[in-house]
C-alpha cells in the first residue's frame, strides 16, 4: 500500500512540475516586470486559480479542519466572510491599485504618503513573513504530510523531531526553487494546476468520509448520521467560548479577512499582474464563488474526523491527515498528498515571491542601490529569497506544540494586519492626512496589539473583550488618531491619485451584480445553518 501511495504521489508531483515548466519555459524571468508581475498578462482563470491556491495551503486544510474538529461549523467564518472582502477588493480596492500601476502595497503608501511610510511598511511585511507566515506554512505542511503518507513507516524514522525537520527542509527547498527561479507566472501556473487537483481531492475526501460515517451506507445517510449525532457541530453561530464567536464576525474577524484579501502582498500580488481591470475583477469574484464552497472541503472533513476519531485521542491539527490516510484508497492518498504538497508549495512560493518583491523593489532598489539595473534587482531578490527561505526552515519546526495552529496564525497575523489596513483605508479615503499620521499608526498599531497579546497587564484586555474585538478597537483608535492628525496638521495640498496608464481601467459590467449575488449567498449560508 505504501508503494502505491508513494508512486502516485511522485507521479502527480512530477506531472505538475513538468507541465508548469513546459508552459513557462520561454517566459521573461530577467526583468522586474516579467519576474515580479508576469508582464501584467494574467487573465481571470489564472488569477482565480492562483488566489485560491495561495490561500489554500496546509495552514488552511490542516489548521481550519483542525479548528472545525474542535469547534464545528462556526469556524467557516474564515471562508465565508472572506467573500465579502473579495467583493470589496473587486469593487473598491483593485481599481485604485491598478490605477497607480503598483507592484507592492508599500509602493502605494509611498505614492500616497512618503518614502518613510513605504520603508516602515516594507520592514513590517518582511519581518512578519519571515517570523510568522513562511514558518507556519512549512510546519503545517510537514504535519499534514506526516499523517497522509504515514511518513514514520514510509521512511523508517521514528523520531518525531527528526522527521519534522527533514520534511520541512525538503518542502522548503522545493518551494524555493519554484519561486526563486521561475518568477510570478511560474508560481501562478503551478497554483492553477494544483488548484484543480485540490478542489477535486477535497470533495473526494468528503465523499469517502461520509461513506465512512455511514459504514458504506451512502453519502446522504452519512450526512444524516452526522446531523443526528453531532448537531452542535453543524451550527454556523459560534458561541462565546469558541474560537470565532458570532459577534466577532462584525469586528476583528471581518477586519482580518479584509486585510488578508485586499492588502496582503502575498495574496493580491497576482491581481496587480492582471491584464486589465475587467480581468482582475472577474478573477477576484470567481475566487469569491469558490470560497463559498470552502466549508465543504475545509470545515466538513474536520467535523467528520471528530465523529470518527474523537474518542481515539487524535489531536485537532492531526485530524485531517488522519482522515485522509484512513478513508482514501492508496492511489488516491498519493494523489491527494501530491496536491497537498502543491498547496504547500503554492503558499510558500507565493509568500516567498512576494517577500523578494518587497525587498528588491522596496528596499534594494529604493534605498540600498538606487541605480541598480533590472538584472541586479532580480538577482538581489533571489539572494534575499534564499536567506528568507533558510530562516523559515529553521523557525518552522520550533512551532511544534501549538494548541490550535489556525488560531495561532490569525492571532499573530493581527499584529501587522490591522495597522497596515488602517493606513491603506485612511490613505485611499482621505486627501489631507499627512505622512506623520501613517507612520505613527504603523509603528504604534503593531506595538499596541503585540502589547495586548504578550505584555502584562495589557494582555488582560483581549481576554476581557475577546481578542477579535480588541484588534477592532485598536483599528478604530488608529483611524481616529490619523483623522485627528489630519485635522490638526493636514497636508499642504490635497493628494490626488494619478492614472499611471499601466493597464486598461474599464470595469467589468457584471462586477456589481456578481458582487451583490455573492453577499446575498453569504447571508443565506449563515441563515441556513443557524442553530
Amino acid at each position: 500500500m505504501h508503494a502505491i501511495t508513494l508512486l502516485s504521489f511522485l507521479f502527480f508531483t512530477g506531472l505538475v512540475a513538468f507541465i508548469t515548466w513546459r508552459i513557462t519555459r520561454r517566459d521573461d524571468h530577467g526583468t522586474a516586470s516579467g519576474f515580479f508581475l508576469a508582464g501584467r498578462s494574467l487573465t481571470f482563470p489564472l488569477i482565480a486559480g492562483s488566489l485560491l491556491m495561495t490561500n489554500l495551503s496546509t495552514e488552511q486544510m490542516v489548521g481550519l479542519n483542525g479548528a472545525a474538529f474542535s469547534d464545528g461549523l462556526s469556524v467557516m467564518a474564515w471562508e465565508v466572510v472572506a467573500v465579502i472582502a473579495l467583493v470589496a477588493l473587486a469593487l473598491f480596492f483593485l481599481p485604485r491599485f491598478l490605477k497607480s500601476g503598483i507592484a507592492t502595497v508599500p509602493q502605494l503608501l509611498e505614492i500616497r504618503f512618503d518614502k518613510g511610510t513605504q520603508l516602515i511598511t516594507n520592514v513590517i511585511f518582511l519581518v512578519a513573513y519571515a517570523a510568522i507566515l513562511l514558518p507556519i506554512i512549512l510546519y503545517s505542511g510537514a504535519v499534514g504530510l506526516q499523517g497522509m503518507l504515514d511518513l514514520h513507516d514510509l521512511t523508517g524514522i521514528r523520531s518525531d523531531t527528526v522527521l519534522l525537520w527533514l520534511t520541512v527542509w525538503v518542502v522548503g527547498i522545493i518551494g524555493s526553487l519554484y519561486a526563486l527561479f521561475g518568477g510570478l507566472r511560474t508560481v501562478v501556473v503551478s497554483d492553477t494546476l494544483n488548484g484543480v487537483g485540490l478542489l477535486i481531492g477535497g470533495f473526494v475526501i468528503v465523499y469517502f468520509g461520509l461513506q465512512a460515517v455511514s459504514d458504506s451506507g451512502g453519502v446522504m445517510e452519512g450526512w444524516s448520521i452526522l446531523k443526528e449525532t453531532n448537531p452542535e457541530k453543524l451550527d454556523s453561530i459560534g458561541g462565546s467560548e469558541q474560537q470565532v464567536p458570532f459577534f466577532t464576525l462584525f469586528t476583528g474577524v471581518f477586519l482580518i479577512n479584509l486585510f488578508y484579501w485586499t492588502t496582503n502582498q502575498q495574496i493580491i500580488q497576482r491581481t496587480f499582474a492582471a491584464k486589465n481591470l475587467a480581468e482582475g475583477q472577474k478573477g477576484v469574484l470567481l475566487t469569491g464563488f469558490f470560497k463559498l464552497l470552502g466549508p465543504l472541503y475545509l470545515v466538513l472533513p474536520g467535523i467528520i474526523a471528530y465523529h470518527l476519531y474523537a474518542d481515539q485521542g487524535v489531536k485537532a491539527d492531526e485530524a485531517y491527515g488522519h482522515l485522509v490516510f484512513n478513508v482514501l484508497p492508496a492511489p488516491l492518498t498519493g494523489f491527494f498528498a501530491a496536491v497537498m504538497v502543491g498547496a504547500i508549495l503554492s503558499s510558500f512560493n507565493s509568500a516567498l515571491n512576494s517577500t523578494t518583491t518587497l525587498f528588491s523593489l522596496g528596499l534594494y532598489k529604493a534605498v540600498l542601490n538606487k541605480d541598480a539595473s533590472e538584472e541586479q534587482v532580480v538577482k538581489s531578490s533571489k539572494v534575499f529569497g534564499w536567506i528568507m527561505a533558510i530562516a523559515a526552515m529553521v523557525i518552522a519546526p520550533l512551532l511544534a506544540g501549538q494548541e490550535s495552529l489556525f488560531g495561532y496564525l490569525q492571532k499573530m497575523n493581527a499584529i501587522y494586519f490591522i495597522p497596515i489596513l488602517a493606513v491603506v483605508i485612511v490613505g485611499l479615503l482621505t486627501r489631507r492626512v499627512p505622512p506623520m499620521a501613517a507612520r505613527i499608526a504603523l509603528v504604534g498599531g503593531c506595538l499596541m496589539i503585540a502589547a495586548g497579546y504578550f505584555v502584562p497587564p495589557f494582555d488582560q484586555l483581549p481576554a476581557i473583550m475577546h481578542e477579535f474585538h480588541f484588534v477592532a478597537a485598536v483599528f478604530l483608535l488608529l483611524v481616529a488618531m490619523m483623522l485627528v492628525i489630519g485635522k490638526l496638521r493636514p497636508r499642504e495640498t490635497p493628494w490626488v491619485q494619478e492614472d499611471s496608464g499601466a493597464v486598461d481601467l474599464t470595469p467589468w459590467r457584471g462586477a456589481i451584480p456578481a458582487g451583490i449575488v455573492l453577499v446575498v449567498l453569504v447571508i443565506a449560508i449563515y441563515v441556513a445553518f443557524a442553530g
